[in-house]
């Protein structure tokens, strides 16, 4: 049941040391926690040096310095941060199970890695999971809905056969959600946990901003081979929920890289995925609407 814990982090002074209390006070603490600064200019290195001095068990490395990257950026510092955390373990013969990436935005419940590696330790077959992520606003906690096979980006968990399976991190645009498929197609299952609550301290894809934050989902879902018209149920679902420009800036961004003919992933197999699954709920809702009429 031992895991070990990886963080990308730049400039997050706000939030780091409410993860850190949120981490060291878990029921069931890590074996490792190694947290990457991507070259932050705030306070941040001076919270990472306390944290260093006080906890044997917390390691910290550097990161190439560069503007904040929620594309391929990102996918490379938590691909090097998790291979460093493999290479510290062997120097240390530190063994591990499970592989937990966590966002320096989130704070963690006390026995979420308790809870989490129950799951995993009841169903062999489980390769990624995660909790289920809320914003709180007020005393009120709102949840963010999605899929319950569909494992949350920065409050996830591998199994460490299946990450090894799946190639490690893979270099993408939302690496997680390739990841993600990357592991069902090697026979894996995966799952989102609803009664396993995390606090996000800012809104998802709002590091940078919304319009920046969805104009990367628009060229990651391009990128991945989105079918066309699930990108515009898509756009037609941001552009009517508030703040409305969000779904302007996703659809600017998708329908710029079609015009460019940029580059899309050269996993061809997570490819054809996206577009069966797609069709797939295209029809779904097609058939729906159809039976209304």
């Amino acid at each position: 049941m031992n895991y070990v814990i990886v963080t990308p982090c730049k400039n997050e002074e706000k939030n780091l040391q409410s993860l850190a209390d949120s981490i060291i006070n878990q029921t069931l603490k890590p074996k490792l926690w190694l947290i990457i600064d991507d070259g932050s200019t705030d306070n941040t290195p001076i919270i990472l040096n306390n944290l260093i001095n006080n906890h044997g068990w917390i390691c910290v490395i550097t990161g190439i310095r560069s503007q904040r990257d929620l594309s391929f950026h990102y996918a490379e510092i938590v691909s090097i941060a998790i291979k460093e955390t493999y290479q510290i373990c062997n120097k240390q013969n530190i063994i591990f199970d499970y592989i937990g990436l966590i966002d320096a935005d989130m704070i963690l419940s006390q026995n979420f890695f308790e809870k989490i590696v129950y799951k995993f330790e009841k169903n062999p077959n489980l390769g990624v999971a995660s909790g289920s992520d809320a914003t709180r606003k007020g005393n009120i906690i709102i949840i963010e809905k999605d899929r319950d096979n569909l494992p949350n980006g920065g409050l996830r968990v591998w199994r460490r056969k299946c990450y090894e399976d799946t190639g490690g991190f893979p270099r993408s645009y939302s690496a997680d959600a390739v990841s993600n498929v990357l592991a069902i197609l090697h026979g894996w299952e995966t799952r989102k946990f609803v009664d396993i609550i995390c606090i996000q301290t800012r809104k998802t894809s709002s590091s940078e901003g919304l319009w920046k934050g969805f104009k990367t989902r628009g060229e990651s879902d391009y990128y991945r081979d989105y079918h066309p018209f699930y990108v515009f149920f898509k756009f037609i679902k941001y552009v009517i929920s508030h703040p409305y420009y969000t779904g302007i800036a996703y659809i600017y961004s998708y329908i710029y890289c079609v015009l460019k003919s940029k580059e899309k992933i050269e996993l061809i197999e997570v490819r054809k995925y996206y577009r069966k699954k797609h069709k797939e709920i295209i029809r779904y809702y097609g058939k729906k609407f159809k039976s209304r009429l």
